[in-house]
């Protein structure tokens, strides 16, 4: 399983980002980790597009799940009929989140690791033949920021990042109470940027900005989502 890891993700990480280092970063270390996110997110955009329409549709159609679970309170298993009726109806799949995570989490294993081994050029022992290693790795980011270090403006940027991220993902309220799953949502908007300071407080500026790039790409994607949504799909969940 490592060495699957490590060919199939670490391995092709880390030569992307050094070949993009060397050629179209112009040896910008913070030029080359935005290229390698963009590229990252153009990739699993399917994914992530997909996850996102489903969360939002999930939020949407509590009011009819609420509805399902009164109306069959004493049958669960009716209950999970109908709640999966409903998710069919609208093509929903519950699990698509999970899916998210589990595809996601080892390449953000990868980058964790990358950014931290990337200024020792020993580590750069799994470059490909044709990559070349830098004898020097310049960490900065536009000759403004040394990536290597910890950066309270990088941290409080991905903080910001997270808190509208999050609450787009959240639906304008209706006018009536709040679902559990809405009062949730609002709840992790603020919740999130405190735990985004927390993890990325210590750690390299180079990981922030892998972040702050991932974030920006995903609040474009649910303004995209969001207009989609409300001009085709919540017609038809009302």
């Amino acid at each position: 399983m490592l060495y699957l890891y490590h060919t199939i993700i670490y391995q092709p990480l880390l030569n992307i980002l050094i070949f993009f280092y060397n050629t179209v970063a112009f040896r910008d270390l913070g030029v080359a980790i935005i290229l390698l996110t963009v590229l990252i997110r153009f990739a699993l955009y399917p994914l992530f597009n997909k996850s996102a329409r489903h969360q939002m549709i999930m939020v949407k159609l509590q009011p009819k799940l609420k509805e399902i679970q009164e109306t069959h309170k004493h049958d669960r298993e009716k209950q999970a009929q109908a709640t999966m009726s409903l998710y069919k109806e609208h093509g929903i799949n519950p699990f698509s989140g999970f899916l998210l995570l589990l595809v996601q989490l080892p390449v953000l294993i990868a980058l964790y690791q990358i950014f931290l081994r990337i200024l020792n050029t020993t580590s750069l022992v799994d470059l490909y033949s044709f990559v070349k290693a830098p004898a020097l790795m310049n960490a900065s980011f536009l000759g403004l920021m040394d990536l290597s270090q910890s950066s309270i403006v990088m941290v409080v940027l991905a903080a910001l990042a997270q808190y509208f991220q999050a609450r787009l993902s959240i639906p304008k309220s209706s006018g009536q109470s709040p679902s559990p799953a809405e009062r949730m949502g609002r709840q992790m908007a603020f919740i999130g940027p405190i735990i985004t300071v927390i993890i990325f407080y210590k750690l390299p500026a180079a990981v922030s900005l892998y972040w702050i790039v991932t974030l920006l790409f995903s609040i474009i994607q649910q303004l995209i989502i969001n207009r989609q949504l409300s001009k085709h799909e919540l017609g038809k969940i009302n």
